[in-house]
């Protein structure tokens, strides 16, 4: 909160007290007192009094208190196997811990294999008064869902949403993104593109809803043949899916939009193999903006997501619900952009 009304001595509201004000007349940063009101960190116990008292006196709203000293993490099988192979699940639980230690707050992590693994999650999270919420990591399937609404304490999902908006969640903005990375290949020239996917998650169907957006804003119908699937995440699955539609249609298509930089790896490698170059004859157009994007050959350009970011905002948003005071959920949906390198050029008849 950036100021607070205070009545004046005739009990008429006066100006609206803002962060600024205490810290003008504490001597302090900004970034100082917002951190001393909400009970972060990093500031000197003297300071901290001496800003307290300052918005005690002018009647400022304090920040209700956290209850508890822990966040649980409660991480699905798709977040582990994530973050043995690609480290989007670790850069988003960096980002939390960063931001939890900031508070005071430890993290504590459990895996979910099951509803079996969830109700012991849930179990332990609710029976320990130094938990004060969960964040639920990379979890779509409607059932784990379910049973975390009649929780008592407040719930987060990180990397995934609630289609019924009963519980609150922090995503990339995953159609949005797609649609700027689909929209940057149509800028270039292309109009044969491909979509490569593994199916099966709401978070990546809206990017699959972002190619379609991209396509149709510029008059092209989407048609079930641009797009190509596999069933898991591994570069070697996206190199045969590509080198089968290479070998049984040609190279009827001038770019290839993945869901996911794994994927954009085993495509690059697929043209490649077939004996084509990229970009000069195939530009290929990652999503995440992984650390190992920049060392492909040549390096991928990609759609960055904020994954630090969202493990921070995940951490926020669950001490915002946390202070007791009612709020409907929320969904929180994170900016991403472009990121230019060398895979992606314009179409060779167009150069």
């Amino acid at each position: 909160m950036a100021d607070a009304t205070i009545p004046n001595k005739r009990g008429k509201k006066s100006r609206r007290v803002r962060l600024e004000d205490i810290a003008e007349k504490v001597g302090v940063s900004l970034s100082t007192v917002s951190r001393a009101l909400t009970g972060e960190k990093g500031v000197r116990d003297d300071i901290r009094q001496r800003i307290l008292e300052a918005a005690k006196d002018a009647n400022y709203p304090m920040p209700a208190p956290v209850p508890g000293k822990k966040i649980m993490i409660a991480a699905s099988s798709a977040a582990m196997i994530d973050y043995v192979r690609n480290q989007f699940t670790l850069h988003v639980l960096e980002g939390a811990r960063d931001r939890a230690q900031m508070l005071g707050l430890d993290i504590i992590t459990r895996p979910i294999a099951d509803a079996s693994d969830e109700r012991s999650v849930l179990d332990e999270a609710g029976s320990d008064p130094d938990v004060t919420g969960l964040l639920f990591l990379t979890v779509d399937d409607e059932r784990m869902l379910a049973a975390t609404r009649a929780f008592d304490k407040p719930v987060v999902l990180i990397n995934g949403d609630d289609p019924h908006m009963r519980l609150s969640s922090v995503t990339p903005c995953n159609r949005s993104a797609a649609q700027l990375a689909t929209d940057r290949l149509l800028d270039l020239g292309h109009r044969r593109i491909l979509f490569l996917m593994r199916p099966g998650r709401r978070t990546i169907e809206r990017r699959q809803e972002g190619f379609w957006d991209a396509l149709r804003h510029r008059g092209i119908t989407p048609t079930p043949d641009m797009t190509v699937t596999v069933d898991d995440w591994l570069p070697e699955l996206a190199t045969q899916a590509i080198a089968d539609r290479i070998a049984a249609s040609g190279l009827d298509f001038t770019a290839i939009l993945t869901a996911g930089d794994s994927l954009a790896a085993g495509a690059m490698m697929a043209v490649q193999q077939a004996g084509y170059s990229v970009p000069d004859d195939v530009s290929v157009m990652g999503m995440d903006d992984l650390p190992q994007a920049a060392f492909l050959n040549p390096p991928l350009s990609t759609v960055h997501i904020p994954m630090r970011e969202i493990g921070m905002t995940a951490v926020d948003l669950l001490r915002d619900l946390c202070t007791g005071v009612p709020a409907l959920s929320r969904r929180i949906e994170l900016a991403c952009h472009v990121v230019e390198r060398r895979s992606v050029s314009a179409p060779a008849g167009m150069r």
